[in-house]
Parts: structure tokens; C-alpha cells; sequence
């Protein structure tokens, strides 16, 4: 191997996006949070984009705060999924789905209205059906990893549990 110079060899890593997202689910029911973005047609999982050098945990920590006023434990990361570049996103992204735990259905939410018109609980089915098509795999796959106490690396969708 040739001897690089560090300023050379980091530009030439990959660069890509991360997510962290919340896995809540309603005390006595286990269905499922979601939140419905004023900005697009699907609901989403409560979570967003990592700033830069924040740690994920953090990070979702944050994107609740923001997004519904809660203050909650981010506990153990549930799925790490991996996507390549699509669309206008010019580089892969890296989505983690950490488990938040339980919330009561009349917990207080403060939703940021600019960015969050709704919040509601969904069956795993239902959740699935109301998010995006790259991300339906994610409710019984993090509600998996929850219940066998694991972590799942899916590709895509893709993955093995």
C-alpha cells in the first residue's frame, strides 16, 4: 500500500446522510407513532437528519424535542438501514431506528407546526401502509428486533433478521 496523505485519503471516503428515527409505541397497545410532515403526502417515523458530528442517539433525542415537544429516553438501536443514492439525495443514507419506548395516548405533544401537521398511533400494518414505500419494512422489523431484544441490518428493505 502507498503512503497517502490524510488530507487525500479522507476526501476520498464515501460521504453519505444519517438518519435517526423513533420507535414509540402507544402504553397497553403497542401500536405504533408516527408523525404526518406538512412537507409531503406519507407520514413518517418522528426522527430526522444527524447534524454534523452529532451522535445518532443524540440526535434523535433532538429531532423529538423539535418536532413534539417530548423529552423521552433513546435507548437501544433497533435497525440500521442502508440506502443508496436516489432521486435528488446524490449520496447513500444510513436511516437508524433507535426504541423510545412507551407513551401514553393522551401524552402531551407539541407538534412544530411548520414542519408536523398531525401525530397519531398505528397498528403495524396501518403504519405500514401510511409510510413510504423504502420504509414499510421498517415497522415489523424494528418491532421484531424490539421483542427478540436484537438488531436488524436491512439493505434497502432488504435484510436479514
Amino acid at each position: 500500500m502507498t503512503w497517502t496523505e490524510p488530507e487525500v485519503f479522507y476526501q476520498r471516503l464515501a460521504a453519505f446522510h444519517a438518519t435517526a428515527a423513533a420507535l414509540i409505541t402507544e402504553s397497553g397497545t403497542g401500536r405504533i407513532l408516527l408523525v404526518k410532515p406538512t412537507y409531503k403526502d406519507s407520514w413518517a417515523w418522528p426522527g430526522g437528519y444527524l447534524d454534523a458530528g452529532e451522535y445518532p442517539q443524540d440526535g434523535c433525542a433532538r429531532e423529538l424535542a423539535e418536532e413534539l415537544g417530548i423529552t423521552i429516553a433513546v435507548g437501544r438501536l433497533l435497525l440500521l438501514d442502508f440506502a443508496p443514492p436516489a432521486g435528488k439525495r446524490q449520496r447513500a443514507l444510513f436511516s437508524m431506528t433507535f426504541d423510545c419506548g412507551d407513551l401514553p395516548a393522551d401524552a402531551t405533544v407539541q407538534l412544530q407546526p411548520d414542519e408536523l401537521q398531525a401525530w397519531k398511533f398505528f397498528t403495524a400494518e396501518e403504519a405500514a401502509e401510511r409510510l413510504p414505500a423504502t420504509e414499510r419494512h421498517r415497522a415489523a422489523a424494528a418491532l421484531h428486533a424490539r421483542r427478540h431484544r436484537t438488531t436488524h441490518y436491512l439493505a434497502a428493505g432488504r435484510g436479514s433478521r
